[in-house]
């Protein structure tokens, strides 16, 4: 069973690369196409420092402390979107009739959706991200130990797997309804850019229900109250800024769950 990972990962790289061969064929339209996706993913900085020029503090917070959210949640959502952004057309393969010819293969249906149409240019979403993260840390008025710098790290890798897993759990949903592609992108972009901002902005009730209800609050918001040192404006527990790791495993899981749950109750289409 310890291979089992590592198998899946082989397979998947093996898929991705055979589609990034194909675009590669196209070099010229493969750069424009990533150096397009990377500027669109600008947009939501820009919007941001707008923001800052008008106001000095955004609801108690510095222009390089809400850019340090924007960082860490665009780059979780950007590898999360790399390798499972596509699973949302599950319902179109669905409709198609192709979904019962991924079942017959030897491989799992959910990495050859994954990886699906899989180009370079979706690394582009990578870029922005992470230039303002690298660009940011320095800034922070932050007085880093060994603990705030390794909760940077550990927060990223959580929110890409709660984001990963939220992704896989909304397109599971289309096993059942499927016209629900539109409104799973409520819960996936949605949440994306509900977490480039501080929680503070929003209504308590909304605050909690992004915390026990949708844990988007575990991407990098209560990781950040940490790294800052800022008292959590809900009255949360403490605790709960440890707790991105075991949220995370936990929203992979019930992603597995339904995703094997819905196929096991899939019903071809007869093609």
């Amino acid at each position: 069973m310890a291979e089992v990972p590592g198998r899946t990962a082989r397979t998947y790289g093996l898929l991705a690369w055979t589609w990034v061969r194909a675009a590669a064929q196209y070099p010229l339209s493969m750069v424009l196409l990533t150096l397009g996706t990377a500027a669109v993913g600008c947009l939501d900085l820009v919007a941001i420092v707008l923001m800052f020029a008008h106001a000095p503090r955004i609801a108690g917070f510095t222009a390089a402390e809400v850019i340090f959210l924007y960082g860490t949640s665009a780059l979780s959502f950007a590898i999360a979107d790399v390798l499972f952004g596509t699973t949302e057309r599950l319902s179109q393969h669905i409709r198609a009739g192709s979904l019962d010819s991924m079942l017959v293969r030897p491989v799992s249906p959910l990495i050859q959706i994954a990886t699906e149409d899989f180009s370079p240019r979706r690394l582009g979403k990578l870029v922005p991200a992470l230039c303002v993260l690298v660009l940011v840390l320095p800034r922070l008025e932050v007085s880093w130990d060994a603990g705030r710098i390794a909760m940077v790290p550990v927060m990223l890798v959580a929110g890409t797997a709660i984001f990963g897993g939220l992704w896989v759990l909304t397109a599971s949903v289309q096993f059942v309804l499927i016209d629900a592609h539109a409104a799973t992108k409520a819960v996936t972009y949605g949440g994306s850019f509900l977490t480039q901002y501080p929680m503070s902005m929003f209504a308590r009730d909304l605050v909690r229900g992004v915390t026990f209800v949708l844990p988007l609050a575990f991407v990098n918001w209560q990781p950040t109250l940490y790294v800052l040192d800022r008292p959590d404006p809900a009255g949360l527990p403490e605790a709960l800024r440890f707790a991105s790791p075991v949220v995370a495993v936990a929203v992979c899981a019930v992603a597995a769950l339904a995703w094997r749950t819905g196929l096991r109750h899939y019903r071809s289409t007869g093609s």
